[in-house]
């Protein structure tokens, strides 16, 4: 397991564990749209973004985290900003869940996930994203309370991602219940946790930090239009 590898962790995961869903060729990459926003490069060169623009239509949003390529006319810089790559740290002991009420989702569970996500996370759940991993929720009373799950993969390491509780059932310690279920079992196949967090959402990052992860890097976001 190579931590460098989640310096360019799109990348990493489309040339390793997640090669199956790659577009593209030595120069950039993306996951299919209806799977995840995501494109990447290997270097920050012209080469690389000439490669990128191939692979993205006219009018379509993506986002490219870590390195970012050399971009000639053609894109609208919808936004910028830095993520925080978390990692679950060595010395945290396997976490001990109450997984009493957590279910793993499946098909049947896809519109109320799009549904979640699209009010709390809009833009990065897709229909096919939970091909990317296995996905667990909460429901209360009928209700779709929470969810989170596994996202981008690397060999040895594996993401956590879509962390999305329904605003009318916060604060009942779902978002940590579900992180710790989904750490827990990625620990007992031997695969370490990671995620990522925008900087300034500092009770998200409070939340990670308590469970067990810790900070490892600062990575560029970039949210770009084609034109």
């Amino acid at each position: 397991m190579q931590l460098d590898a989640l310096n360019n962790p799109i990348w990493s995961a489309l040339t390793s564990a997640q090669s199956h869903f790659a577009i593209g060729g030595p120069h950039a990459k993306r996951y299919p749209a209806e799977v995840a926003p995501f494109m990447a490069v290997a270097e920050p060169s012209e080469l690389a973004g000439r490669a990128l623009a191939e692979l993205v239509s006219p009018g379509e949003v993506i986002n490219i985290i870590s390195v970012t390529p050399e971009l000639r006319d053609g894109w609208e810089l919808l936004g910028t900003g830095n993520v925080v790559q978390m990692i679950w740290r060595t010395d945290a002991p396997v976490p001990v869940v109450d997984s009493s009420d957590i279910v793993e989702l499946g098909a049947d569970d896809a519109p109320d996930m799009l549904a979640l996500t699209a009010l709390v996370f809009p833009g990065y759940f897709r229909p096919r994203t939970p091909e990317m991993g296995a996905y667990f929720g909460i429901r209360q009373n009928g209700r779709f309370a929470a969810m989170t799950g596994e996202r981008m993969k690397v060999r040895g390491l594996e993401e956590i991602s879509a962390v999305c509780t329904h605003p009318d059932f916060t604060g009942r310690g779902y978002a940590a219940r579900l992180v710790s279920y989904v750490a827990r079992n990625m620990l007992q196949r031997g695969i370490r946790p990671f995620l990522h967090v925008n900087e300034t959402n500092k009770r998200a990052r409070d939340l990670y930090e308590r469970v067990g992860f810790e900070n490892r890097a600062i990575l560029p976001l970039w949210l770009l239009k084609r034109k």
